[in-house]
């Protein structure tokens, strides 16, 4: 962990011993191996959750860790407007408590017209 960062982070000291290499272990493995989508995705969206969770910790790491793998402003923008729409809408058809059934069968409906759209072309 130091040769890698220079450093324990203090996150890390505090875990206690008998767990300390299966939290590392998982940390590197979901944190910095590249995986099905990247390490700048998964740091995008690392940050979406922590704005929509309000976690300061986690929006500084992922934003810094999104950098770090070639993120650019405008992408760690994006990632935060995206969760702002996507909070806000989960707000408004949850109070509103419209038929989950029926959003389905919409978004369903959408999606095979979009795919018979491009289909054509």
């Amino acid at each position: 962990m130091e040769q890698m960062f220079g450093l324990v982070p203090t996150m890390f000291k505090s875990i206690p011993d008998s767990t300390l290499e299966l939290e590392w272990e998982l940390f590197k493995r979901l944190q910095l191996e590249e995986g099905a989508i990247g390490v700048k995705n998964r740091e995008l969206i690392g940050l979406s959750i922590a704005a929509v969770t309000k976690c300061r910790y986690c929006a500084y790491f992922h934003t810094e860790m999104a950098r770090l793998n070639g993120a650019t402003d405008q992408e760690i923008e994006e990632a935060i407007h995206f969760a702002k729409a996507s909070a806000g809408w989960s707000a408004y058809v949850n109070g509103m408590q419209l038929d989950f059934n029926d959003f389905k069968k919409e978004i369903d409906h959408a999606c095979d017209h979009v795919r018979d759209l491009h289909l054509q072309h």
